[in-house]
C-alpha cells in the first residue's frame, strides 16, 4: 500500500515539472527560428551560444537579425542580442510560476504520503 502511494505520488510530481517547461529552444538556422512568440514588455532570461552570462532583458522588439530590449523596468540601458547568439529564451514569468506549482505539488505530496503513513497504523 505504501509503495503504490509513493509511486503515485512521485508520478504526479513528474507530470508537473515535464509540464511546465518555460524554455524555448532555438536552431543553428535563423531563418527556421520563430521570435514572433516572444511579447513586448515582458522579461525574459536569454541564454548565449557562445557560453557567455546569460541576459536577462524586458523585451522591446525585433529588429532585422536582432532583438532589442532594456535591462529591466527600471533600468532603462538598451540591450541588443543579435539572433545568431541566441541559444534559448526563457521567460521569467513562466518560471516563477513553474516553481509556484511544484512548491504546491510537492506539498500535496507530502500530505498524501503523511496521510496514508497514519492509515497503516
Amino acid at each position: 500500500m505504501r509503495a503504490s502511494v509513493l509511486l503515485k505520488s512521485s508520478l504526479l510530481t513528474s507530470l508537473f515539472v515535464i509540464s511546465s517547461c518555460a524554455t524555448t529552444k532555438y536552431s543553428e538556422d535563423i531563418s527556421k527560428n520563430d521570435y514572433s512568440n516572444l511579447q513586448a514588455g515582458r522579461t525574459y532570461v536569454v541564454t548565449m551560444k557562445d557560453g557567455s552570462k546569460n541576459q536577462r532583458m524586458l523585451f522591446r522588439n525585433v529588429d532585422g537579425d536582432n532583438i532589442i530590449g532594456t535591462a529591466g523596468k527600471k533600468d532603462s540601458t538598451e540591450v541588443i542580442i543579435p539572433k545568431s547568439n541566441v541559444a534559448a529564451v526563457r521567460d521569467s514569468r513562466k518560471a516563477r510560476t513553474t516553481a509556484g506549482a511544484v512548491v504546491i505539488g510537492a506539498a500535496g505530496v507530502a500530505a498524501l504520503v503523511l496521510s496514508s503513513s497514519r492509515a497503516d497504523n
